[in-house]
């Protein structure tokens, strides 16, 4: 069976909208047993905020952002937008059993297959605190 057709056509669509017209949603995701829950965004956003990431580093460290910039500058004339292979979310944590989530602080961003993608809801986990009340 070809990858393409392992991939749920919804969020296949929900990735072509992000990545065409900067649609942001929040998503959670069932990955081979583990819960991702962020923000989709595009590939576009997902490679230039990466690229900021490494601004303040060495020679090799600027290096790798310029590249991940230039990634980010052709994935807008990509040949075939319609038919995404990842998904990107950022403000991500991964969340396995009953564990605090990973990285339980900070703004993270995450990158998966969509054809590794078992299920998913809209809507992003976030701790509750406990209002527990005595009687």
């Amino acid at each position: 069976m070809s990858e393409s057709l392992m991939k749920d056509n919804i969020l296949s669509y929900f990735v072509v909208a992000s990545n065409k017209h900067d649609f942001n949603l929040d998503i959670s995701l069932l990955v081979n047993g583990a819960l991702v829950s962020g923000t989709l965004i595009s590939a576009q956003d997902y490679f230039q905020t990466l690229s900021k990431s490494f601004e303040d580093g060495n020679d090799i460290s600027k290096t790798v952002g310029e590249q991940l910039a230039k990634t980010s500058e052709s994935l807008a004339s990509q040949d075939n937008p319609d038919q995404p292979e990842y998904i990107h979310l950022k403000n991500s944590q991964i969340y396995f059993g009953g564990n605090k989530p990973t990285p339980s602080k900070g703004d993270i961003l995450w990158r998966g297959k969509l054809s590794e993608v078992d299920s998913f809801f809209l809507g992003k986990i976030t701790e509750s605190k406990n209002t527990s009340s005595s009687k």
